[in-house]
């Protein structure tokens, strides 16, 4: 399996990397698009914070509760922080999990976490 073909899956599990090494590992929602992955997530998380610090993470085709199955892929991460890259991750998402990711956002914006700041993590 290689990074591209983790684009189709439903989840992914992203492990990024403290300052002493140690993994921390976060199932995602996954858009692939050009043998690239993009995951849409709160600027300010801890998985962002540690990707500026070290980009090398590793992801796994993995269910919702982060349950791999498969092996693990090196990979590099950068953060997308545009408005542009916001807009195309959310129609990339409504396409990829329609009423799913429709209902998230509308909760989202019921409980005032629609203004939050997210920004798109690229993974190659």
């Amino acid at each position: 399996m290689d990074i591209s073909s983790l684009g189709k899956e439903s989840y992914i599990n992203l492990e990024t990397f403290r300052k002493n090494g140690e993994g921390v590992k976060t199932p995602v929602w996954v858009v692939g698009k050009n043998g690239k992955l993009y995951v849409w997530t709160v600027a300010d998380s801890w998985k962002v914070k540690r990707i500026r610090n070290n980009s090398q993470v590793h992801v796994a085709k993995s269910d919702a509760r982060g349950n791999t199955d498969g092996s693990w892929l090196p990979a590099q991460a950068r953060i997308l922080e545009t408005s542009d890259a916001d807009q195309q991750m959310q129609r990339d998402l409504a396409g990829k999990y329609g009423l799913m990711f429709r209902f998230i956002q509308l909760s989202q914006r019921l409980r005032g976490a629609g203004k939050v700041k997210r920004v798109v993590i690229e993974i190659s």
